[in-house]
């Protein structure tokens, strides 16, 4: 096993087997999450909602996402259900 560490994310990969890509195997949260594609990690998640207590337009916009995003989960499970 070869391990690697890039942007705060730990890495394993075999030697003698470069067709298998290499996997996360641990590393620093905010690393880890946005080598997985996400936005924020959880406590990054966490400090916006707190933020959002203290600043009306973050509150606002928070408002406006979460909205959105329940609009389109809603729609998304509509289309999965339709036969």
């Amino acid at each position: 096993m070869v391990y690697e560490r890039s942007d705060g994310v730990v890495y394993a990969h075999y030697r003698d087997k470069p067709e298998i890509p290499r996997w996360i195997i641990g590393g620093d949260p905010a690393g880890v999450a946005r080598a997985q594609g996400d936005m924020l990690y959880y406590a990054e998640w966490q400090e916006l909602c707190e933020l959002a207590e203290e600043y009306p337009t973050i509150k606002k916009l928070l408002d406006k996402l979460v909205t959105t995003y329940y609009t389109v989960k809603e729609e998304r499970n509509g289309q999965n259900n339709i036969s």
